[in-house]
C-alpha cells in the first residue's frame, strides 16, 4: 500500500478511535460482538457505531473452547490476526476481546496492547480470569499491575484507545463486593471502563453502577435476559455488549441443520437462509 494511502488509513482509524472514546463519556450504547470479517460487516450494516470482537466466537470458529479451564486456548498471534482482519474491513471502530492479555506478566499484557493498537483496534478488554481451576482469578494486586502496564502501553502509543478492566468474579462464583473492589482497582490503575460479566438483573447492575467509580460495561444475552437497552440506560450502564451470544445463536442454527440432514435427510433449514444476492449486496463495497 502506498505511503500516502497508509497515512490516510491511519488518520481515518484515529478519527474512528477518537469517536469511540467519546461514546464512553456519557449516555449508553450497544456494542455487538463479531468473530470474523463477515459477521462484523453484518453488524456494521445494521448501523452500530462500533463493533467488538468475541473471543468465544473466534474460538468456536476455529473449533476450540473459550473461557474454559485447561489448555487449548487461542494463542495471541491467531487472535491478533483475526482482530486485524476485522478492523481492516470495517468503517467503524473495533474493540478487541483480549482475554487475559495472553500471559500473566504485566509486560506481556503491555505487549498485547501494543499489538492490538497495531492491528487497528480502538479498544480492548483485559480480564482477570486465569483458566486455572485451582486459581480462577489473578491476585488483586497483580491484576491491577496488569491493567497499569496496559495503560502505560496505551499512553506510550499516544493513540485514542478505550482500555477496559474486566473482572470475572461473578462468573467464577465470587461475591459482588469483590467484583466492585476489583473493578474500582482496575479503574484506579488506568482502565477507562469497568466490565463485570455475570451481572444481568436490575438489582445487581444497579448496585454496580452505584458503587463503581467509572463507566460500566455489562454483557447481555448470556441467558437471554429480561432487561432491554432502554432499561439498562435508565440504570446508568454506559456500555452493553453481547459476548458470544450471537455466535452461539448461529451455531445453534448450524447444529439444527446438521441434525436435520443427518437424521431426517430433509432440507427445511434452508427456508431461513439469506439469499446469496442479499449477502453479495451487503458485502459488496
Amino acid at each position: 500500500m502506498p505511503a500516502a494511502r497508509l497515512a490516510g488509513v491511519d488518520i481515518q482509524r484515529r478519527e474512528l478511535a477518537a469517536r469511540f472514546v467519546e461514546l464512553h463519556r456519557e449516555g449508553c450504547f450497544l456494542l455487538p460482538n463479531a468473530w470474523d470479517a463477515g459477521s462484523a460487516r453484518v453488524l456494521e450494516s445494521a448501523g452500530f457505531p462500533a463493533v467488538a470482537t468475541t473471543s468465544a466466537g473466534v474460538a468456536f470458529s476455529l473449533g476450540r473452547p473459550d473461557h474454559d479451564y485447561g489448555g487449548d486456548r487461542i494463542d495471541r498471534d491467531t487472535m491478533m490476526g483475526r482482530i486485524g482482519e476485522i478492523a481492516a474491513e470495517l468503517r467503524v471502530a473495533v474493540s478487541a476481546d483480549l482475554e487475559d492479555g495472553f500471559g500473566q506478566a504485566p509486560e506481556t499484557v503491555a505487549e498485547t496492547i501494543t499489538m492490538t493498537l497495531g492491528a487497528g483496534a480502538a479498544g480492548g478488554n483485559i480480564e482477570d480470569f486465569t483458566g486455572d481451576r485451582s486459581r480462577p482469578l489473578y491476585d488483586p494486586e497483580l491484576s491491577a499491575d496488569r491493567i497499569r502496564a496496559a495503560r502505560q502501553a496505551v499512553d506510550a502509543a499516544g493513540e485514542p484507545f478505550v482500555l477496559v478492566g474486566r473482572t470475572d468474579v461473578l462468573l467464577t462464583g465470587g461475591p459482588l463486593a469483590e467484583a466492585v473492589d476489583r473493578a474500582n482497582a482496575y479503574l484506579a490503575a488506568g482502565a477507562d471502563c469497568a466490565f463485570v460479566p455475570g451481572a444481568a438483573d436490575a438489582a445487581t447492575i444497579g448496585t454496580l453502577v452505584k458503587e463503581i467509580d467509572g463507566p460500566l460495561n455489562v454483557v447481555m444475552g448470556l441467558t437471554g435476559g429480561d432487561l432491554s437497552l432502554a432499561e439498562l440506560r435508565e440504570l446508568g450502564v454506559r456500555r452493553v455488549t453481547v459476548g458470544g451470544s450471537i455466535a452461539r445463536t448461529m451455531y445453534a442454527q448450524l447444529l439444527g441443520a446438521a441434525r436435520e440432514l443427518a437424521e431426517r435427510g430433509t432440507f427445511s433449514y434452508a427456508e431461513a437462509q439469506l439469499p446469496q444476492s442479499d449477502l453479495n449486496e451487503l458485502f459488496r463495497r
